[in-house]
């Protein structure tokens, strides 16, 4: 069991959505009373996450496990997170400091998407699985399999999945194949841990497809606070502390190239887009202000030789790198 935990979410300009993450992370606290567990994020929310885990090591923790409050592996959790676990081991030598996964696609958030579905009544409707948009091919992978687990799951046969931006297809697009498809009534559950800047966008767009086409959109929301994710997030925890992490970086665009994204591979821990990752880092300049950026998910880079300096165990292949 770790002295600390140190949760790391995106952070939003939404001032509702960093109050659910909050929300989150404070039912994760109070599961497990005897842990002291802080939240830190890495832009356009305060507090900065760098500046948290340097607050738990200056007071005291030897044993802090980093955990990102991220649902798919995108450039975030694979590269700004752990390039902050790094340098806070470089500053904090005598501490253990390790880092889990990301939640992914778990049985325990299928559960609760099926729950939501079964609530509003569309279960075994025509589904629209609508996720975070990034460059990651990876991640994006992962969005298209939790679509079509949860459709075994919700007992439909028609599914697509669509993004908030950056990558296809969208919204929209992803509405209008089913509709093609000849759904007349269409799903939505949003692949969301809690509200934000993108579901308020995504709703407009499925709002505004409705009113231009007529089918009709059943909204069955996003995780949110709930005892599912409160277990699942301690697992993380757990798993991480006792060494038992394993990841799968077979298709990873940081260590295998992909057209369009070659020069990823790689790419230093902690140079994506996120510039305000590096900042949070180095604690330069005041944080209180205004952390206007982006919203979109586009996480990219990381060493492909050390994934972020983690403590994670996988097989390797002959002739293949440690990730």
């Amino acid at each position: 069991m770790p002295e600390a935990v140190l949760l790391v979410a995106h952070g939003s300009r939404s001032s509702a959505g960093r109050d659910e993450l909050l929300a989150l992370a404070g039912g994760v606290a109070a599961a497990r009373a005897g842990t002291q567990v802080r939240t830190g994020f890495l832009e356009m929310s305060d507090p900065p996450a760098s500046r948290v885990l340097d607050e738990l090591l200056d007071g005291g923790a030897h044993d802090v496990t980093v955990v990102p409050l991220m649902l798919f592996a995108a450039g975030h959790a694979k590269s700004d997170v752990p390039a902050l676990v790094l340098d806070a081991r470089a500053h904090h030598r005598g501490a253990r400091i390790v880092y889990g996964r990301p939640l992914g696609v778990d049985h325990a958030l299928l559960a609760l998407a099926r729950r939501r579905l079964q609530a509003v009544g569309a279960q075994g409707l025509p589904l629209a699985m609508l996720a975070r948009g990034t460059s990651d091919p990876d991640a994006n992978a992962e969005a298209w399999r939790a679509s079509r687990l949860l459709a075994d799951m919700s007992e439909t046969q028609l599914v697509v999945t669509g993004f908030s931006g950056l990558t296809w297809p969208t919204v929209t697009g992803a509405l209008e194949q089913l509709r093609r498809l000849g759904a007349r009534r269409i799903a939505v559950f949003s692949w969301f841990l809690a509200t934000g800047v993108l579901l308020d966008r995504m709703r407009d767009e499925w709002e505004a497809f409705a009113s231009a086409t007529g089918v009709g959109v059943l909204d069955a929301g996003y995780f949110g606070v709930e005892p599912e994710l409160v277990s699942l997030v301690w697992a993380r925890v757990d798993e991480a502390a006792a060494g038992a992490v394993v990841v799968n970086c077979d298709v990873c665009a940081y260590r295998r190239p992909f057209p369009g994204v070659s020069d990823r591979v790689g790419m230093p821990l902690g140079v994506g887009h996120s510039h305000l990752a590096a900042e949070h880092r180095h604690h330069a300049g005041d944080h209180s202000g205004d952390h206007a950026g982006h919203d979109s998910g586009d996480h990219a880079g990381h060493d492909s030789g050390d994934h972020a300096g983690q403590e994670l165990r996988r097989p390797r292949r002959p002739g293949a790198a440690a990730c």
